[in-house]
């Protein structure tokens, strides 16, 4: 067992983190002083802003004298952008949850299908999930691919708002502090894809299994329908992602012929689906081949989560 894994263990043992660490957030403070200007909104804009501000007051934080946690979460950084993706998950999304109750409170593992070709909109729109519609709200941390910090003004945006490298010593960590953490195991090879592999799960890495092992972590599927058409991809050019440090270069409808625009979404409706947890018990040090078989039964859920979601829509948009 790892001292990760110790440390963990020793925080289930008490109950979770120490208390004493926890501080509700008052998202209209910061370092303890009024944070003072607020522009003026709409009506239906300034409801919503204020839905998220009571929500944010109910998530607990773990933040240093200069307002960020040991991750470089800023709580207060993404106000502005919450209204954002608050805006398109209800309004250009239109975003469906079912069950999202069936998430345990504590440390836990989301598991879902990936797509997007341009953004990850997919993994936006779980985070707001579960920041809108969870009770009590929570902050999901997202595991970024390890190119992602080399993007100018990408690697500080992503960590203020609470995504990390996924190495698996950050996920042993945030899942030590009892954080929910969304992982889409397929990585890229789920990410850039021609539309005609829609919904066929690729290659799971088996990282994700172990640390659930190691951790005792459970682990929630989630089927996600949506991103796959948002921007339908048509090709992957490798050597043109080489170029600017990406493993991948999509192609899709609207990109890169319309330039920023192309990462602007098809307004499709997205459905998320929220499985029951799954529980895997072994060692973490097992073969591939054991991990593998664990792998399949995740990969199963998250395929009957995707039919049934499949299913209920009528066409891209409805």
């Amino acid at each position: 067992m790892t001292p990760g894994a110790r440390r963990a263990k020793a925080g289930r043992s008490a109950g979770g983190p120490p208390e004493a660490s926890v501080l509700p957030l008052n998202p209209r403070t910061r370092g303890g002083k009024a944070s003072g200007f607020h522009w003026p909104l709409p009506e239906p804009l300034r409801s919503l802003r204020d839905e998220i501000d009571h929500r944010a007051a109910e998530l607990p934080t773990r933040l240093n004298e200069f307002g960020v946690d040991p991750f470089g979460y800023d709580p207060r950084y993404g106000r502005g952008l919450l209204l954002f993706l608050a805006l398109v998950y209800r309004y250009w999304l239109r975003v469906e949850t079912h069950g999202i109750e069936q998430v345990p409170e504590g440390r836990v593992l989301l598991i879902g299908n990936h797509a997007g070709n341009t953004f990850a909109y997919d993994g936006a729109m779980l985070g707001t999930a579960m920041f809108l519609e969870a009770k009590p709200p929570r902050v999901v941390r997202g595991m970024g691919e390890y190119y992602l910090p080399k993007i100018p003004w990408f690697n500080v945006f992503m960590h203020r708002m609470g995504s990390v490298v996924g190495t698996p010593s950050n996920c042993e960590q945030l899942l030590e502090q009892g954080e929910a953490i969304m992982v889409f195991p397929e990585g890229e090879r789920g990410f850039v894809k021609p539309y005609r592999k829609r919904y066929q799960l690729q290659r799971f890495g088996l990282g994700f299994l172990r640390l659930a092992l190691e951790t005792e972590t459970p682990i929630v599927p989630v089927g996600i329908v949506g991103a796959e058409e948002q921007s339908p991809g048509l090709a992957n050019i490798r050597w043109m992602g080489r170029l600017i440090g990406s493993p991948a270069f999509p192609i899709t409808w609207t990109f890169p012929w319309l330039g920023l625009g192309g990462f602007i979404p098809l307004p499709v409706k997205f459905r998320i689906r929220f499985g029951k947890p799954l529980h895997f018990e072994g060692d973490s040090n097992e073969d591939d081949a054991a991990i593998e078989k664990k792998v399949e039964v995740v990969k199963g859920a998250i395929r009957g989560l995707i039919r049934e979601g499949l299913a209920e829509r009528r066409s891209w948009f409805t």
